[in-house]
């Protein structure tokens, strides 16, 4: 049997490359400071001696674990998956694993908080879509690691989102500017983490309608879960018992546009002939249902957070403050037309029609 054979160390490496230690060490981490002919030899030594670097190891000397955590309410929304599927690659090219805890409701959010597992486990923590408290908030700063806020504004905190009130404020003027006076808005019931785009985005609405002259009249402003036909087709029946009934509905997120169209379509009220629908986000169901809304893109977000939490880790003179602001734009598309009494006017036929 052939004797076991020593594995090679980072002075292997150093050696072969004909660099020091400390330069191997810098390499292997994925720091700027190494140049990429210096870089490109280590990992040429690195791959003909078969070196691995022990996480472990590598912990013990740099105080640092290779990992970033990531918080979020659940894994099942477009939103979500589309940021993380962005963020992985980027994080892996920088030689960091990413360990998400999903905290889908109270019983594993007291659990999380009361043991904050990522303060032992992780260089930075992501917080996606988070509503937390002040107290929670306040725990997350005693992590003494950078914990960077996603899809929400948090003062004095890392955040990256978008300008969902801006957003707002244009699918708002898009209605407005196709003749639409009557505007409601459909906002989603129970969807976790999600508070502060629906907060910014019901703002951005009412600001628009106060910028046009119109008053916001709280009877257009429905809520309902967008999986829950029942509660959508009260929210719908809530608007077309009005005396004066929108001709135009902007709702906060495309499945709860494409709920609503769906309801509205069974009730012989079409869309966009008779009712105009608008969403927010621009998911893949907007482009297949032809569904006018605003774009973001988690995508861009995902990796924006990635690399503002690899500049904190890295580099102590990085702004811990920093805000990053991302744009959306509107995409008209299908859904949206006049409304029916400027169709008619249009067309000649007379007396305005009403739904």
């Amino acid at each position: 049997m052939p004797p076991a054979q020593r594995h090679p160390t980072m002075a292997d490496v150093a050696e072969r490359a004909g660099v020091s230690t400390s330069t191997v060490s810098r390499t292997l981490r994925g720091l700027s400071t190494v140049s990429p002919e210096v870089r490109s030899r280590v990992e040429q030594a690195a791959r003909e001696l078969n070196f691995a670097v022990s996480r472990q190891a590598a912990s013990l000397v740099t105080g640092r674990t290779g990992v970033m955590a990531v918080l979020v309410p659940t894994l099942t929304s477009w939103f979500m998956g589309s940021s993380l599927s962005s963020l992985g690659p980027l994080l892996r090219a920088a030689g960091m694993e990413m360990n998400v805890y999903v905290v889908p409701d109270m019983a594993e959010r007291t659990a999380f908080f009361e043991h904050l597992p990522a303060r032992r486990n992780a260089d930075a923590l992501l917080v996606f879509c988070f509503d937390l408290t002040e107290e929670e908030t306040e725990r997350l700063d005693d992590l003494g690691m950078p914990v960077i806020y996603v899809s929400q504004h948090v003062d004095g905190r890392p955040s990256v989102y978008v300008d969902d009130m801006a957003g707002a404020r244009k699918a708002t003027h898009h209605l407005l500017n196709l003749g639409h006076r009557r505007i409601a808005f459909a906002h989603t019931v129970g969807a976790r983490g999600f508070s502060f785009s629906s907060q910014e985005r019901l703002l951005g609405y009412r600001q628009a309608l106060t910028e046009a002259g119109i008053p916001p009249d709280d009877d257009l402003v429905v809520g309902a879960p967008p999986q829950d036909r029942r509660s959508v087709m009260e929210a719908v029946g809530q608007l077309l018992s009005l005396q004066k009934p929108p001709t135009a509905i902007f709702a906060e997120q495309d499945e709860l546009a494409a709920s609503l169209i769906g309801v509205l379509r069974k009730t012989r009220i079409e869309v966009p002939e008779r009712m105009s629908v608008l969403g927010f986000d621009d998911q893949p169901l907007a482009e297949w249902l032809d569904l006018s809304t605003v774009a973001q893109s988690p995508s861009d977000i995902g990796r924006e957070v990635g690399e503002l939490a690899l500049k904190l880790i890295n580099d102590s003179d990085t702004d811990h403050k920093r805000h990053i602001v991302l744009p959306t734009h509107v995409i008209p598309r299908g859904t949206t037309a006049p409304p029916p009494n400027t169709q008619d006017e249009r067309e000649g036929c007379g007396e305005p029609t009403h739904i």
